[in-house]
C-alpha cells in the first residue's frame, strides 16, 4: 500500500497546478506533530472485499481539479475564515 510522505504529496499537488518548486512553503513542524500517517486495508479488503474506487494519485488529480473549478464555492468559506 503506497505509503507516502507529506513532501511527495505536495510536488504531487503543485505539479497538478502546474506550479514550480517557488510555491512551497516550508514551515516548522506544529507541537506534537505526528511523524507518520499510515493505514492497512487489509481488514477491509479481505473481510469485506472492498476496493478502493481511485488510485491515490487520481484521488489527488480530481480533487486538485474540484478545487479549480468550484472557487465560487470554496473562496468565500476560506475569506469568512480569515476574518475571525
Amino acid at each position: 500500500h503506497n505509503e507516502r510522505t507529506n513532501n511527495e504529496i505536495v510536488h504531487l499537488i503543485v505539479e497538478k497546478l502546474g506550479l514550480g518548486e517557488e510555491a512551497i512553503k516550508y514551515v516548522a513542524d506544529r507541537l506534537g506533530h505526528d511523524k507518520r500517517y499510515a493505514i492497512d486495508p487489509t481488514k477491509i479488503e479481505t473481510e469485506l472485499g472492498w476496493q478502493p474506487k481511485y488510485t491515490f494519485d487520481t484521488g489527488i488529480e480530481e480533487t486538485v481539479d474540484w478545487y479549480l473549478n468550484n472557487e465560487d464555492w470554496w473562496r468565500p468559506l476560506k475569506e469568512r475564515a480569515a476574518l475571525q
